[in-house]
């Protein structure tokens, strides 16, 4: 036996280069087409049929139906798709995805692409140091297709040889010869494998080599294939585990797309991979069934088998060719049924996962975002605005609540509830800031575009500000609670002068919200309206400040009422400073990305 523990080393590390090149080709793809992506998922998702070609042309573009998943599953979180848009996109994804096995198989055995990686290589790694973003991820894009190439040709070298070590394999020829049972155990093999990989085409990967190298024949090929269909559902439910209720219901449904359909197709497994293997030899004159006969009955048949005993690179070429066939057939029949029910596959996941009864408590969780769905960073972006701007929300309110305190007794219950309200939507902000300071340095670990590290630095800011908003509420109330300790009551017309400040401030915290709600691109009115509004909001602070020294030597009100009065005016200006410093991140840090 001359197979070594080196040899099966190097196969892991080979194995592992494979995944990584994958990985890399993905994530620079990813960022090549990050901000496009999110734009053509949002206008081409309006029905059915153009959700299916979006999910179909992303998931060929980056090569990877978990990442396009993931990215739909993130989409719904954020309410920028719905879940019957999202099922279609996916039904789209399952097909889009074939086109990674077909490169493989193209260039697997009929052209070696390894022996050009050196060439490309030299191309890819000099992009790296370019000054644009778009060559870099070009580069990176190019580096993961030679390793992936490289891992592959790497795994053909070092898997075992059959027929020089039958003895090693001879567990794997054992499960093979059961008939339909055989088929089982290998659809199984292929749902852990693919859990394991994440990765569908890895999956592709190792079952076209155990093929070629005769560990298996090409029925139970199909099999493992067919297995992964299932096993790549374990990303996006990874990816929902920290989502809404949406997302989960979205994943949920890729599930049972995958399943359903596996489960239908392996009921009549042999006819459908005799299908498949008639498909094949109309298209390349090579049956693989005929390949599987000849390896069975030791046929001597130079164009299948070599002297050997072992597949020629025609043979090889079939096999690929038709394990390639098998998942597009496949998903394309799924999602030819499966569309026109794509209403009751919404009814059917709302079924199984039902909204739970809503709380008090549930309004203040976290709508769009979750640390789950970190696949796609740049995406992630879209669903930490879409939270900054219900961030923003709940802070007006606590400018509405603080208002109303000033104007209520401190002995009443609405007093004392609307105190204690105020007081939890402040713990909610810190909260709420930290929750999404967390998720944006999550998403800043992932590869992201310039641009897009640019907009996180900008909401990190934002919410920093929205944050100290929240604090300038609860000050107010605070103040409010000091004033009633000190038996402190405000005239009539300071209370005017009060209510006017607040209507400023109100006003420009409208403003602010419209702008957060368009925070890629705001409009220049807002903008210089936010600049008026903390001007405003100024001279009023200093024009009361004048007025509150000439009352208090007047006599008009008392030295303490005074104190209090202008604590509270200070606090209402720093609320519009505040204000100013969010427009300000999202004018500085947000506009010049979404421009270029």
């Amino acid at each position: 036996m001359n197979y070594t523990i080196v040899d099966f080393i190097s196969l892991l590390g080979a194995v592992c280069l494979f995944l990584y090149g994958m990985k890399v080709m993905s994530e620079g793809l990813q960022k090549v087409a990050g901000d496009r992506l999110r734009n053509i998922l949002g206008i081409m998702t309006k029905n059915r049929v153009t959700g299916v070609l979006t999910g179909i042309v992303i998931t060929a573009l980056i090569q990877s139906s978990s990442a396009s998943t993931v990215m739909v599953v993130s989409f719904v979180n954020a309410g920028l798709m719905s879940l019957a848009q999202s099922m279609a996109v996916i039904f789209g994804a399952n097909v889009g995805t074939t086109v990674t096995t077909w490169i493989i198989s193209a260039f697997s055995f009929e052209v070696n692409i390894s022996d050009y990686s050196i060439l490309l290589l030299a191309v890819g790694v000099p992009m790296l140091f370019m000054k644009r973003s778009t060559y870099k991820s070009l580069g990176e894009f190019l580096i993961g297709f030679c390793f992936l190439f490289m891992g592959l040709d790497l795994i053909s070298k070092y898997v075992p040889d059959l027929q020089s070590n039958p003895e090693m394999l001879r567990f794997v020829t054992d499960y093979a010869s059961m008939g339909f049972a055989s088929v089982v155990i290998f659809f199984f093999f292929g749902i852990i494998l693919t859990m394991v990989a994440q990765s569908s085409a890895a999956t592709f990967a190792i079952t076209l080599i155990m093929c070629s190298q005769g560990w298996i024949n090409f029925s139970l090929g199909c099999a493992i294939i067919l297995g992964g269909n299932i096993g790549t559902t374990i990303t996006p439910i990874l990816a929902s585990l920290s989502g809404n209720l949406a997302a989960k219901r979205t994943a949920m449904g890729h599930v049972l797309f995958n399943v359903i359909g596996s489960i239908i197709v392996l009921c009549i497994f042999h006819p459908f991979m005799n299908l498949v293997a008639d498909i094949t030899a109309a298209c390349i004159g090579i049956n693989p069934n005929d390949i599987t006969a000849a390896e069975e009955a030791g046929m001597a048949d130079s164009t299948l088998l070599n002297p050997k005993g072992g597949l020629t690179a025609k043979a090889q070429s079939a096999i690929a060719f038709g394990l390639a066939m098998f998942p597009t057939v496949f998903n394309a029949c799924n999602l030819l049924i499966m569309i026109w029910f794509t209403k009751l596959y919404v009814k059917v996941v709302c079924w199984i996962m039902p909204a739970k009864h809503k709380d008090e408590e549930e309004e203040f969780s976290l709508k769009f975002i979750g640390r789950g769905m970190l696949s796609a960073s740049e995406l992630n972006i879209t669903q930490a605005q879409k939270e900054i701007a219900v961030y923003g929300e709940r802070v007006q309110r606590m400018i509405k609540m603080a208002r109303n305190l000033i104007h209520l007794d401190e002995r009443s219950e609405d007093y004392s509830y609307t105190y204690n309200r105020l007081e939890k939507y402040e713990e909610i902000a810190d909260r709420m800031e930290i929750e999404i300071g967390n998720f944006l340095n999550h998403v800043a670990e992932g590869r992201l575009s310039p641009e897009g590290k640019m907009r996180i630095a900008g909401m990190l800011r934002v919410i920093s500000e929205i944050e100290s908003i929240a604090d300038g509420c609860f000050n107010i109330a605070k103040t409010l609670n000091r004033q009633h300790a000190n038996h402190v009551k405000f005239d009539p017309s300071v209370l005017k002068e009060i209510d006017t400040m607040y209507d400023l401030v109100e006003g420009a915290m409208n403003n602010t919200l419209e702008v957060l709600r368009q925070m890629e691109t705001p409009e220049e009115s807002r903008i210089i309206k936010a600049y008026n509004n903390e001007r405003e909001i100024n001279n009023l602070r200093n024009s009361l400040r004048d007025s509150n020294i000439y009352n208090i030597n007047n006599k008009e009100y008392g030295y303490q009422e005074g104190i209090f009065f202008m604590d509270l005016i200070s606090e209402a200006e720093k609320l519009g400073d505040y204000m100013l410093n969010v427009i300000e991140g999202v004018k500085h840090q947000f506009r010049p990305a979404a421009e270029s």
